[in-house]
């Protein structure tokens, strides 16, 4: 049936700020939905109070509402707006919370507002666990045996009837927070007391363990009259045990044989049948014993999930914006194929290549935690890689980390301790997938490695192959290897980093190996049809399955490239990676609206990102979408096949940032400020010669290479000390210390972390105010876009800290001051685009802390705060297309806008929680005040005044 008419203006809820278990997915999603209505004619108003999402930007919805997620903010905008539905299965979690706590209060039937895309009913009979196993029971569907509680002696009750091992699972919470097995009855007390507490209604579900199992996920879509669709199979390369987001996953799945995978696509149906008759789409998961093939009904997820942006990605089907259209009245037979546009979207995707998830974990961060895999979900952030093979996927997304890795192994890093091996493929922790590639190296035995994973034995296989691999490329040199074994290496998803350190010779010197053979991957589309019908979607991978000629001369064909250049001059944008602590969402904003404002300027945009969960990798984000590693070799055979005019560094975080040096080695033209402009700002010796050259004050500080040259520099700068290491983010390994002792201790940690990095002391300005400034500047004239001063002092790192714009108690002579030096800076730096300058105010002196002539992470709250679109103007005088004079802003200047830290410390209930100089916030709220006697504000700075009196 066509769209219900009677919707002419939709609510949709967002997920919020950043935690873990729930992140930039969410605005991917609830950005496809506001596009995909809007598509509609539908008038669209949005909520959520994250600040640092392309989805809240005023050119999405029609009506952006930055407000907390609450009831009563949800009222305010039902008095403003005649809604007709509201769409909450966009924003996670927190988005179906919030719609069931106004159901539950009478506000939807109140305002005559229809919730559509998901059924009440169907999400409380999946989050309550004792009615989704009496579901599940009722539908004679496989679910482990087990109960729920409410009180401690119920849940002890019912853990004796089952008898261990056993696991709990909180009801109503995201990323399995407060779960966890219990394998014997002395820790089931305190598992037991922790899930009832992390559950908001206070209700654990108790149950049979079912470790080991093998573990797959179904994404499914169904509209208004029962069309289902099987958009991907997801499986699991870890066994049940790991939270499905801190485990690799693989899409298709590998291990599946055709019978039971058809078997498991009838339950899907049936399950999401069973739960209630809504449109749209549902994540369902599944458990498979190894060996007797029982299928179990882990959890269903009646809304947009985390694996929904996935398998998106993975197959190219916008599952959100079919999803969307689903909930105002259309069928999937009336819908396009997004990608083919011949075919509907009653059309299940079929892919030729396979696609490897890893998540991306920042233990680093929260000293003291337990770096374990489990139930709770920990990592922060997930890359993915595609390749045509499981190996070659797997590499890629390895390459993608960013974990200072060059692959799976073959990089010099490899651990040789077999009894800490041993350990970590019992106990599984962030490194246990190099850890089992490592058991290999040494010998250890298939038997042993299944025994102590559980993992299958096909995905252990293809790792044993990898090691296998390595042995015989060590056998040879470069002169000496053979073409074929070359090329055999470069399938299996090598990089030429990685060859190289095995034949023991430069990464260079392989890459003029491959070329003189003719060894050069092609790009391949992303169809979602297996090439069964022609696609029209520009989304790339790349891939080295292809024939070779026998003659070294000869180039691959043409023909076997799907990436076909254009004449039209073009820009290459650099993506951030992988989210993690200091590097977020914020960074895909800047990269989305840099792409949009170089389309505008008449570019070809091209965008290289590896991350599934931002809106940057949405197909039809850019011109071209090449989903590969932001890492040195793919990057560069990219700009070769596309020959862009330049590459746009600034927008990508510190990702994008310390390619820099390469791309001007290499002779790569840098878009906006030079690479000479980067390494100064970066460089502290220089940078400090730069403030002395222009008369500005700074705090006093010193490079090192070696704790004994630390001890002898103390002296000079005396203590307090800030120590850390040069070019890094988020503050990483940064510490005050007070004595000889921490900072012995201190630099010798940071070079065990940073062998090759400068140690930088400064001398730290006790209980300062800090302050930072972000402007845009032409190489001459220089805007300041926002000065915003920090409620905690100088030493908690800018990303923890609450921060007002515009300053609250900085004199206007000061606020003069630091716009005077932020100008200044910009242009002796000839910066071209955004900087970011911070500052420490002492005795009434203002002292420059550092400069960052990049994107900040403070830019999109700055827009949001003063409604203006400034990555636009800054990547247009990036371009060249127009200078600061030709911007007239008009700032919306009212009141102050606080930016709240969003923390994820109950993932890791052990680790100290005092914050300093090393970020650790996973998101960001923004919140509007009229004055600073508003209530939120003075309890913050009541806060700031209890850290200063310790």
């Amino acid at each position: 049936m066509p769209k219900k008419t009677h919707i002419r203006s939709v609510l949709i809820i967002g997920s919020g700020p950043i935690v873990i278990g729930q992140a930039c997915e969410f605005d991917y999603a609830g950005s496809q939905a506001v596009r995909s209505l809007k598509e509609e004619g539908i008038e669209v108003i949005l909520i959520n109070s994250n600040p640092a999402t392309i989805m809240t930007d005023p050119t999405m919805a029609d009506h952006v509402y930055l407000k907390p997620l609450e009831k009563k903010y949800v009222v305010e905008i039902l008095e403003k707006h005649k809604i007709d539905a509201v769409l909450p299965t966009m924003g996670g979690q927190t988005a179906l919370n919030l719609a069931i706590d106004c159901e539950k209060a009478g506000i939807w039937q109140q305002y005559n507002v229809e919730i559509i895309g998901v059924d009440i009913a169907a999400v409380e009979t999946t989050e309550d666990r004792e009615k989704f196993r009496l579901k599940m029971q009722e539908l004679s569907l496989g679910v482990c045996r087990g109960r729920t509680a409410t009180s401690f002696l119920e849940g002890k009750k019912i853990a004796q009837e089952i008898g261990f091992p056993l696991v709990i699972r909180p009801s109503f919470t995201l990323g399995g927070t407060g779960g966890g097995f219990v394998n014997d009855p002395e820790k089931f007390n305190e598992a037991l007391t922790r899930g009832l507490q992390a559950s908001p209604i206070h209700e654990v579900l108790v149950e049979q363990s079912i470790l080991g199992w093998k573990e797959f996920e179904l994404e499914v879509l169904r509209d208004n009259v029962g069309n289902v669709i099987i958009i991907c199979s997801i499986e699991n390369f870890d066994p049940m045990g790991i939270h499905t987001g801190d485990s690799v996953t693989v899409a298709p799945a590998m291990t599946l044989s055709d019978k039971l995978y058809q078997e498991m696509r009838n339950i899907a149906i049936k399950a999401m049948n069973g739960i209630g008759m809504f449109a749209g789409g549902c994540n369902i998961q599944f458990s498979v014993h190894p060996e007797t093939e029982e299928i179990i009904v882990i959890e269903i997820n009646p809304r947009v999930s985390r694996s929904s942006a996935l398998a998106s990605k993975a197959t190219g089907y916008p599952i959100a914006k079919i999803a969307a259209k689903l909930a105002i009245g259309y069928n999937l037979d009336e819908l396009p194929n997004q990608i083919t546009k011949t075919t509907s979207a009653y059309f299940e995707p079929a892919i030729d290549y396979v696609v490897v998830k890893i998540p991306r974990w920042n233990f680093d961060k929260f000293k003291g935690a337990d770096d374990k895999l489990g139930l709770q979900m920990k990592s922060v952030g997930e890359a993915m890689g595609i390749g045509r093979t499981f190996q070659e996927a797997l590499q890629k997304a390895c390459q993608s980390l960013e974990n200072r890795r060059n692959g799976l192994g073959a990089d010099g890093k490899e651990l040789t301790n077999q009894a800490q091996i041993l350990e970590s493929l019992e106990h599984p922790s962030a490194d246990r997938l190099f850890h089992i590639k490592d058991a290999f190296m040494l010998g250890v035995s298939m038997r042993t490695i299944k025994k102590l994973t559980q993992i299958d034995h096909w995905f252990l296989r293809q790792i044993e192959d990898l090691a296998l691999t390595d042995r015989e490329i060590q056998r040879y040199t470069l002169d000496t290897i053979p073409k074929e074994l070359l090329i055999e290496a470069k399938r299996k998803g090598y990089a030429d980093r990685q060859v190289a350190h095995l034949l023991r010779c430069l990464e260079s010197e392989v890459y003029q190996k491959r070329q003189e053979l003719g060894i050069q991957r092609v790009y391949k589309m992303v169809d979602t049809c297996a090439a069964e019908f022609e696609a029209q979607t520009p989304y790339y991978y790349s891939t080295f399955h292809s024939d070779y000629s026998e003659d070294p001369q000869n180039p691959i064909k043409a023909s076997l490239n799907e990436s076909h250049r254009s004449d039209k001059k073009k820009v290459i944008i650099l993506g951030s990676g992988p989210n993690r602590i200091g590097q977020g969402i914020e960074f895909d904003y800047c990269c989305v609206h840099g792409v949009l404002a170089a389309k505008a300027a008449g570019y070809e945009t091209i965008m290289i990102n590896c991350n599934p969960e931002t809106v940057s990798t949405d197909f039809d984000i850019a011109d071209k979408l090449y989903f590969e590693p932001v890492f040195w070799e793919h990057i560069y055979d990219i700009i070769l096949h596309e020959k862009p005019e330049g590459v746009i560094v600034q927008l990508g975080g510190q990702t994008a940032l310390k390619l820099a040096e390469k791309l001007d080695r290499y002779g790569i033209p840098i878009i906006g400020t030079p690479y000479e402009a980067l390494d100064l700002a970066e460089d502290r010796g220089r940078f400090s010669t730069l403030l002395q050259e222009l008369g500005i004050p700074y705090p006093k500080f010193g490079a090192v290479k070696t704790a004994e040259a630390a001890l002898e520099l103390s002296k000079t700068l005396d203590f307090p000390l800030l120590v850390r290491p040069s070019y890094v983010l988020g503050g990483q390994r940064m510490k005050i210390v007070i004595n000889e002792q921490e900072l012995e201790e201190h630099v010798v940690d940071v070079l065990n972390y940073f062998p090759d990095n400068n140690i930088l002391l400064d001398f730290f300005l006790d209980q300062a105010i800090e302050a930072e400034a972000d402007a845009i500047c032409d190489g001459e004239d220089v805007h300041i876009i926002g000065v915003m001063e920090h409620v905690e002092p100088a030493g908690i790192h800018s990303g923890d800290s609450h921060a007002l714009l515009p300053p609250f108690t900085l004199s206007p002579i000061l606020v003069e001051q630091i716009e005077d030096y932020t100008r200044r800076i910009a242009v002796a730096l000839r910066t071209k685009g955004l900087i970011n300058v911070q500052f420490a105010v002492k005795n009434d002196i203002v002292y420059v802390i550092e400069a960052n002539p990049r994107a900040s992470r403070t830019v999109p709250f700055i827009c949001k705060a003063y409604q203006e679109p400034y990555i636009k103007a800054a990547t247009e005088v990036m371009l060249g297309a127009k200078t600061v004079k030709d911007f007239k802003f008009s700032p919306v200047k009212e009141g102050y806008a606080i930016k709240i830290p969003v923390f994820s410390f109950n993932k890791f209930p052990n680790v100290n929680k005092e914050l300093g100089p090393e970020m650790k916030s996973t998101g960001e709220a923004i919140y509007f005040i009229d004055r600073l006697q508003d209530e939120v504000f003075l309890k913050i700075y009541a806060e700031r005044n209890l850290f200063l009196s310790k």
